[in-house]
């Protein structure tokens, strides 16, 4: 078995039909990860009926992945970063295999918690495994951005196709059919990724740091639920306690890991400033995705009054221009400065929320617009600014930057359901007559339910009032984005071929992929 070096060049060597092959079945993972973020939305009437959860049970059902996800991304990508990527991407295929069937056949809601928690852990392996292993196998930086755009795009449009495929899947099989369908995806995977993707890891990566492993779940667990909390049920004293914990361990965490030589998280990442611009430019883009994705669903249902099932459908119609956009923007940017195409993803994402707010009590039309040109502009942003910041992270260390993006991206998720969140709830909770039920006055779904046909007209108006205001806050941030592509990537153009150069001077120590 030869060893060809990986870093013989990384400028001009140009991926082939292998390498192009092996990427499509890296989408299977992907696709499946973020599948699962929104696979449940249809299912849990039946999961209700069936395992009769509490109220608190029914959360934890839903958030615990996206908690196991968050909280494991860093560890992780700095694991894969050790014993080898493809190897820790298998790992996390079986995991993620097994947690489904566990998932698929839960006879108690506590079954399904722990379940949902291990698909969590198998989601923070996959992610990072596979963009870590795409900056190894994409050396040619035009091609490398093609392949990031690519994955940008697959990522954006799995958590659209989850809430399809549960409603689909439910139509004709038990809820428990809903997790089921990763597993021939996942077995595809194992059979196939031995054989084409090769193995990439650090040859020198130090000591596995096994405090720091619960530092950084420290770190992120309390910020990211804190603040999620903070968007369901206001600001209370007790969430921004949380959120301060977490920020206490994110300080003890940081101080540990600038004083280690065999750090989890390596300064090397953050030499080139282009590498952490694109970290926080990242979760910007995920902050507006996510914060739009908040009053698009409840506008679909409690506006617009369509069922579940029907409101996926037409969520999926702004993918359609989504699906074009990541590539064509790197198309563009590999045309002319990178910065500036960045600029005008956030001018575009920031014109979607404009026309958001264009939008009244039966606007359907203005809704999907404004979603496919915000879509668009976010996915542009993503896809080139994660591009940015893969190019500049050392080859050996792609699997430790790949999950601070996918952290960030939590972050900046999370934080756009809670501003924006809390800017809507401000808006509707003024508007409402001080005289109606409590719950009515919180939320629209609370409107609905009293029955009451004034107060659900007086709701529906507050709540789409409501919407306008956040869209404008959402826009002054995107710009507020662009302002800062445009400052602090001023050389991001000229920063590829140099970071190119860098690549191919290394010695082929760095590491070494192993032909099968």
């Amino acid at each position: 078995m030869t060893k060809p070096s990986s870093t013989t060049a990384s400028h001009g060597v140009r991926a082939g039909r292998r390498e192009w092959t092996a990427f499509v079945v890296l989408l299977l993972p992907l696709l499946l990860v973020s599948m699962d973020v929104s696979v449940l939305f249809f299912a849990i009437p039946s999961i209700d009926r069936d395992l009769a959860p509490s109220a608190t049970q029914q959360l934890w059902i839903f958030d615990v992945y996206a908690f196991a996800l968050a909280g494991l991304l860093i560890t992780m990508g700095s694991l894969g970063d050790r014993i080898g990527r493809r190897k820790l991407l298998m790992i996390g295929a079986a995991a993620f295999s097994t947690a489904s069937v566990g998932a698929a056949y839960a006879t108690s809601p506590e079954m399904l918690i722990a379940a949902r928690a291990l698909l969590g852990i198998g989601g923070a392996t996959l992610m990072p495994s596979t963009m870590g292993l795409v900056r190894n196998m994409f050396r040619d930086e035009r091609q490398r951005g093609q392949a990031i755009g690519i994955w940008s795009g697959a990522m954006a449009g799995g958590v659209a196709l989850g809430s399809v495929l549960s409603g689909v899947m439910l139509q004709h099989f038990w809820w428990g059919s809903v997790f089921l369908v990763n597993v021939p995806a996942m077995v595809l995977l194992l059979i196939l990724a031995p054989v084409l993707v090769p193995e990439f890891k650090d040859p020198q990566p130090g000591r596995f740091d096994f405090l720091s492993v619960p530092l950084s779940m420290g770190a992120v667990l309390p910020v990211v639920y804190g603040i999620k909390e903070t968007a369901a049920d206001g600001i209370e004293a007790r969430n921004l306690l949380i959120v301060a914990a977490g920020l206490l361990v994110g300080w003890v965490f940081v101080r540990r890991q600038r004083a280690r030589s065999d750090a989890m998280i390596s300064r090397e990442l953050f030499r080139d400033r282009n590498f952490s611009t694109g970290i926080g430019l990242n979760a910007l883009a995920a902050f507006a995705m996510m914060g739009s994705s908040f009053f698009t669903t409840q506008y679909l249902q409690s506006v617009l009054g369509m069922s579940t099932l029907e409101a996926a459908l037409w969520s999926l119609a702004p993918s359609l221009a989504v699906g074009a956009a990541a590539p064509a923007a790197t198309a563009i940017a590999q045309r002319t400065d990178r910065a500036r195409v960045i600029c005008a993803g956030f001018v575009i994402a920031a014109a979607g929320f404009g026309v958001l707010a264009l939008a009244g009590t039966d606007s359907l039309a203005v809704l999907l617009i404004a979603a496919a040109v915000m879509s668009c502009g976010i996915v542009t942003v993503m896809a080139l600014v994660s591009d940015l910041a893969m190019s500049t992270s050392p080859e050996e260390k792609a699997g430790s930057a790949a999950s601070l993006l996918e952290t960030g991206q939590e972050f900046g998720g999370a934080m756009g359901m809670a501003l924006l969140g809390a800017v809507a709830t401000a808006v509707y909770t003024a508007d409402m007559p001080s005289s109606a039920p409590e719950a009515a006055r919180k939320t629209l779904p609370g409107a609905l339910s009293t029955g009451d046909g004034s107060l659900i007209t007086i709701g529906r108006e507050a709540f789409v009032h409501s919407m306008q205001y956040a869209a404008v806050a959402g826009a002054l941030l995107l710009l507020l984005g662009a302002v800062l592509a445009a400052t602090r990537l001023r050389r991001a153009g000229a920063a590829r071929p140099e970071a190119a150069r860098q690549d191919a001077s290394q010695s082929t120590a760095v590491s070494q992929p192993s032909a099968v």
